[in-house]
């Protein structure tokens, strides 16, 4: 009796195994031949990324989530086809990832945020910005925020979704700068003259491009002042110290000629009752 309850074991145990053996072979080589794929794919996709000077950073995330994922749907296929259930499986995620999403809405905007600054590139590591009422050199951008260091040596961080969703003033994309240097004479004063003055002041600074040419524009008729902007171009690394030295010579320069710059005056009238 034993003998036939041996036997008959057996031989179910060789039937399930014929059964779903195919089954478990497929899995294997479904398995083996999509870690290979997937592998692939991500070796391809890193190489699309560095031929278009995508940020390092960016790549390596996009690379780490795409094969993420694929190995995750990979391994929900080759379960299935072990006949396993894995519909409540998905469910169980799709909610687990509803609820993540709902509680880190924040971390999340400032990750699409960071995917988009790094891919479109409004501004790169070194450049000079100004975004959410702050100004500083790009020192890291990282998936979630960007690190600034100010002109007084100040770390500031702001948050990537604000300043993908906001306007960026970038001071370094362009070769060259327009420097504008507000001048006020007084109504007395001769006008060609103080644009000569000036003109003649600005043209002496080799920092200066002389294409386009220096200019001097009258802008306001103000109260106590005839204002005038002198605007000359220059590369941007020169900007500051062309503003700086050309507009303290410029002030020496028309003391010399006597033009006078103004400063606001009020006239006061005296009246006696007697």
């Amino acid at each position: 009796m034993e003998e036939a309850n041996v036997e008959e074991l057996t031989q179910q145990g060789i039937d399930y195994l014929f059964e779903v053996g195919p089954s478990i072979l497929l899995a294997i080589i479904t398995l083996f031949v999509g870690l290979k794929v997937i592998n692939l794919l991500v070796k391809f996709l890193r190489k699309t990324l560095e031929k278009s000077s995508a940020e390092e950073s960016l790549n390596s995330f996009l690379t780490k989530l795409v094969s993420v994922l694929l190995k995750v749907m990979l391994v929900i296929s080759v379960v299935s086809m072990l006949g396993v259930d894995t519909t409540s499986f998905i469910a169980v995620l799709g909610a687990a990832g509803l609820a993540v999403g709902l509680a880190l809405q924040g971390s999340l905007a400032n990750f699409a945020g960071g995917v988009l600054i790094l891919l479109f590139k409004p501004f790169k590591l070194g450049e000079f910005i100004e975004g959410q009422g702050n100004m500083g050199t790009v020192e890291r951008i990282d998936i979630l925020h960007t690190v600034l260091n100010t002109p007084d040596n100040k770390v500031v961080v702001i948050p990537n979704g604000q300043l993908a969703n906001s306007p960026v003033t970038n001071y370094s994309r362009k070769e060259t700068r327009r420097v504008d240097f507000p001048v006020g004479i007084s109504y007395g004063s001769d006008i060609k003259k103080a644009r000569e003055v000036i003109l003649r002041v600005i043209s002496a600074d080799e920092r200066v491009l002389q294409d386009p040419a220096p200019m001097v524009v009258l802008t306001e008729l103000a109260d106590s002042s005839l204002n005038l902007s002198a605007r000359a171009w220059t590369k941007v690394a020169d900007y500051w110290g062309v503003f700086w030295d050309n507009l303290e010579k410029i002030k020496e320069e028309l003391d010399k000629e006597g033009i006078e710059i103004p400063f606001p005056q009020r006239d006061v009238h005296m009246f006696n009752e007697k």
